[in-house]
């Protein structure tokens, strides 16, 4: 399994085509992700095969794009042990079976399958059969689609499966778009652990979803959101992603249980910031008490303020000055008019 064991939300910083098809900004990526404080550096795997001639054709100028931005797989080799070096994990998303295979044999810690290919049946069977924790995103699908593609992987006999709520817009054209509560759905009604892969800008809606419990985090990642490409302006920059990196360890730590526990360390400070009964005014031994001799201050070391009722018509066994703690050495016994009155009512 993938997640970490200290409990901190993993994060991949999702460098994809950031690069530009530039090795050496690839490569600057990662260092920067690493010093962000990034768990994963990810890319994505493909060639221009990722589209069919017909939409190349209605589309001038895409095939070049694609063309630049592509990861040759002796680049990706090379990338995977520079994430290696830097101590950093690698991933990327691969769009064929080809692509997975070539993906497989650089022993990343995780497969991605993008949300365009949970419908991708052949795709998912071939993920499975890495055995690697696959990271399963779910953009444009309804429940019924993910129920399926996890049916296929479970036939497959692959269980180690984490899911990402996800909104397939870059970026969506408005936060009410974005559904967060779906990751508490997709969590009760498939039973694996959910993360959100973000594709809005800013940062907080990251930040609320590890509030809100995702195992996995992945974002957009850029050195500079100005450049030319396709989604520098949706990501990250390394401010905003130490920020991110700092939360995910910090928000699931903070989060604890529903349980209501009271810390030693918050008892001891109650000790300080509690209030104990002091007497009102001097008051001299044999003095039988009334309300009106009490006040309350802290510390918290002596007797609650909720006991003051039960402490009236006990009668001191000593003189106390005024601000002085009452304890339970001090009161003798209820003094017997107040006990005849008090039975009388």
């Amino acid at each position: 399994m993938l997640l970490p064991s200290d409990g901190h939300t993993y994060v991949i910083a999702e460098i994809g085509a950031n690069h530009n098809g530039d090795m050496k900004l690839a490569q600057d990526s990662i260092r920067a992700a690493k010093a962000a404080g990034a768990d994963a550096a990810k890319f994505q795997s493909w060639d221009t095969g990722l589209f069919a001639r017909s939409f190349y054709d209605d589309n001038p100028g895409l095939e070049e794009q694609v063309a630049a931005y592509a990861v040759a797989g002796n680049e990706m080799r090379a990338l995977a042990e520079f994430c290696s070096e830097t101590g950093i994990d690698f991933a990327s998303t691969p769009f064929s079976k080809r692509e997975l295979d070539e993906l497989d044999a650089l022993a990343p810690p995780f497969i991605k399958i993008a949300s365009m290919d949970l419908n991708n049946d052949h795709l998912l069977r071939g993920a499975a059969q890495t055995g690697r924790t696959i990271i399963l995103s779910t953009g444009m699908a309804n429940t019924g689609e993910i129920e399926h593609a996890l049916s296929t992987l479970e036939a497959s006999g692959h269980q180690d499966t984490i899911l990402l709520h996800c909104i397939a817009l870059y970026p969506p054209p408005g936060d009410s778009y974005v559904n967060l509560r779906n990751m508490e759905m997709l969590r009760d009604t498939f039973g694996y652990p959910v993360g959100f892969s973000d594709h809005t800008q800013g940062i907080e809606i990251t930040l609320a979803a590890i509030a809100l419990g995702a195992v996995v985090i992945e974002k957009h990642f850029t050195l500079d959101k100005a450049l030319e490409g396709w989604d520098h302006a949706v990501s990250a920059d390394p401010e905003e992603m130490a920020i991110i990196t700092s939360a995910a360890k910090r928000i699931p730590a903070a989060l604890g249980s529903r349980r209501r526990v009271v810390s030693e360390a918050e008892h001891n400070q109650s000790l300080v910031m509690r209030r104990s009964i002091v007497a009102g005014h001097d008051l001299p031994v044999g003095h039988v008490l009334t309300l009106e001799d009490m006040d309350f201050r802290r510390p918290g070391t002596g007797i609650s303020p909720n006991e003051a009722a039960r402490l009236v018509g006990r009668e001191l066994v000593r003189n106390l000055v005024s601000d002085e703690l009452l304890s339970e050495d001090d009161l003798g016994p209820v003094h017997t008019a107040t006990s005849v009155i008090s039975n009388a009512a």
